[in-house]
């Protein structure tokens, strides 16, 4: 029974493209359930791709499959991949979109080159109709991994996910302003935990500093800046009743 794809892109909804993706889904194996996770990443921003997969993509049945679509060097010698990971499979160009993914224990990654992978004449600017789309489709109806292509075991990373933990302080970068206004960083609360309990912990984010990490939003004095461990395990900084943007 063909499986579920999501779709992640930065395409919006007023052009074609969207529904050129879902046309291909389908034609390629019918029936697949189709979940729209975002189609309004701004444009061209990784970052900002990675992070919706990071905090959505695991909260789906295990082997769905991820279409993410965030390709500023489309037609270039940039790899198509499909990450194996967590569970799931992610399709999409290797640019650092998966960076989260490809953290996850054991996974791994697959160029893309089966000749069924793919739909001829492949346009140079729309890889996520010709190869991303028929590659997801195909991997939802069970096409063996192993044949997707070689290994690549040099997937591209974001450096600005990266946290840099020291012996009393752990660096990192803001990831993510979402609709409310907060900052999100790349900093789990598993990071923090590796200061210990009984650390006492100073929040600063640019020229702003904060002490200790609240417990709700609802604990912090309207107008005033605080840290928190937001929704998706992820410290962030907020300014209650305003903007931290």
């Amino acid at each position: 029974m063909p499986g579920t794809v999501t779709l992640t892109t930065d395409f919006g909804t007023r052009d074609p493209y969207v529904g050129a993706l879902k046309g291909v889904l389908l034609t390629t194996t019918p029936g697949l359930q189709l979940v729209d996770l975002t189609h309004d990443i701004p444009a061209q921003d990784i970052l900002a791709g990675a992070y919706v997969l990071r905090n959505a993509a695991f909260e789906f049945p295990p082997k769905t499959v991820h279409l993410a679509v965030i390709d500023p060097a489309v037609g270039s010698t940039r790899r198509p991949l499909v990450v194996d990971a967590g569970g799931y499979r992610w399709v999409g160009p290797d640019n650092g979109l998966f960076s989260f993914a490809l953290a996850c224990p054991a996974a791994r990654a697959f160029q893309i080159t089966h000749p069924e992978l793919r739909r001829e004449p492949l346009s140079n600017a729309f890889h996520g109709r010709d190869l991303f789309a028929p590659t997801a489709a195909r991997l939802a109806a069970g096409f063996p991994l192993e044949q997707v292509g070689p290994v690549v075991t040099d997937a591209l990373c974001l450096a600005t996910t990266q946290v840099v933990v020291a012996e009393s302080r752990i660096d990192g970068a803001v990831i993510h302003l979402d609709h409310f206004g907060n900052a999100i960083s790349c900093i789990s609360q598993e990071d923090i935990a590796t200061l210990g309990e009984a650390a006492e912990l100073r929040v600063t984010a640019g020229d702003v500093s904060v002490e200790g990490i609240a417990r709700t939003y609802a604990d912090v004095e309207s107008g005033s800046p605080a840290a928190l461990i937001g929704s998706g395990g992820l410290l962030e900084f907020c300014v209650r009743d305003g903007s931290a943007a």
